[in-house]
């Protein structure tokens, strides 16, 4: 789920750069004067979608003075009361907030607000946000229900739910998570990939079904993007565990496996070697591509 606190501050690499240079651009979209309305030309949703981003920016890099700037621009064009308003003024306070007194006054806050409107979304999600930076993983998962109780097609929610359940060793429950977001996006190779991982670390002892399931959620991702690291990396290493155990996919030949292992360190090879030579793919992805390298490694 976007926005956490850590999100806004605590960025690197080409997300960093990126946010840096909108933000550079804060006198000429947003002028000198402290929350001033924008001129009738400029009364579009381009304009304050813009403002908006340009909120995040801001915040990511330390302006905080332009941050604020911002928040009052969308404040006053849609209101206080404004539920989407009310988001991004608790992301500000729990971006610029000092000590983590200050951070439980924002969750209180929140608390206050949701029991005038229980379904306010963007509080709802804030609130979430703010229980994983406090690091309270399971109030943040009753906070992550409450949530899916009022939008339960949030497929965003249930992976951010699968990653609770996971850091606290609950796999079936975020096996289950994940199998909910893909029925909302069934054709998100990264959540089948996702799912794919989860099956693999929670098939202890070898559980020959989960394995098989694993491999199942790899090979789709990878259908629906054959370029997806990830989804070969896993692969390689599900398709490896059944070989080192004797294990076959059921209804399929003995072969399909070892051809299945092979087609993915190859395109796995493939994907490495044309990344490793992109400034942009390397800096976005560097972690996967040395793990990805030191598998290829094992193979030689």
């Amino acid at each position: 789920m976007a926005g956490t606190v850590s999100d806004v501050r605590q960025i690197s690499g080409s997300d960093l750069i990126s946010a840096l240079h909108l933000a550079q651009q804060a006198p000429a979209i947003i002028g000198h004067e402290s929350g001033a309305g924008a001129s009738s030309s400029k009364d579009t949703a381009d304009y304050y979608a813009r403002i908006e981003q340009l909120m995040l920016a801001c915040l990511r890099t330390g302006d905080d003075q332009s941050a604020q700037t911002c928040l009052n621009r969308l404040s006053l064009r849609f209101g206080p009361s404004n539920e989407r308003i009310m988001g991004l003024r608790g992301l500000y306070e729990e971006a610029t907030a000092k000590d983590q007194s200050a951070l439980e006054k924002c969750l209180q806050e929140y608390e206050n607000i949701l029991s005038q409107s229980p379904v306010n979304v963007p509080i709802l999600k804030r609130r979430v946000a703010l229980l994983r930076s406090l690091n309270r993983p399971t109030d943040a998962i009753s906070a992550l229900i409450q949530l899916l109780d009022a939008i339960p097609t949030d497929a965003e929610a249930w992976c951010e739910l699968a990653d609770l359940y996971q850091s606290q060793g609950l796999g079936s429950q975020a096996i289950f998570s994940l199998e909910e977001a893909l029925l909302i996006a069934p054709n998100s190779w990264n959540i089948h990939s996702r799912l794919g991982e989860l099956l693999y670390i929670f098939a202890t002892d070898g559980d020959a079904k989960l394995l098989g399931r694993s491999i199942q959620h790899f090979s789709r991702s990878i259908e629906l993007c054959d370029d997806y690291l990830r989804g070969f990396y896993g692969l390689t290493l599900a398709s490896t565990r059944m070989l080192d155990r004797g294990y076959t996919l059921p209804g399929q030949p003995n072969k399909t496996l070892e051809r299945l292992r092979k087609f993915a360190l190859h395109k796995l090879g493939e994907i490495v070697k044309s990344r490793s030579v992109d400034d942009q793919h390397w800096a976005s992805s560097r972690s996967e591509l040395i793990a990805a390298k030191e598998l290829l490694n094992r193979f030689e």
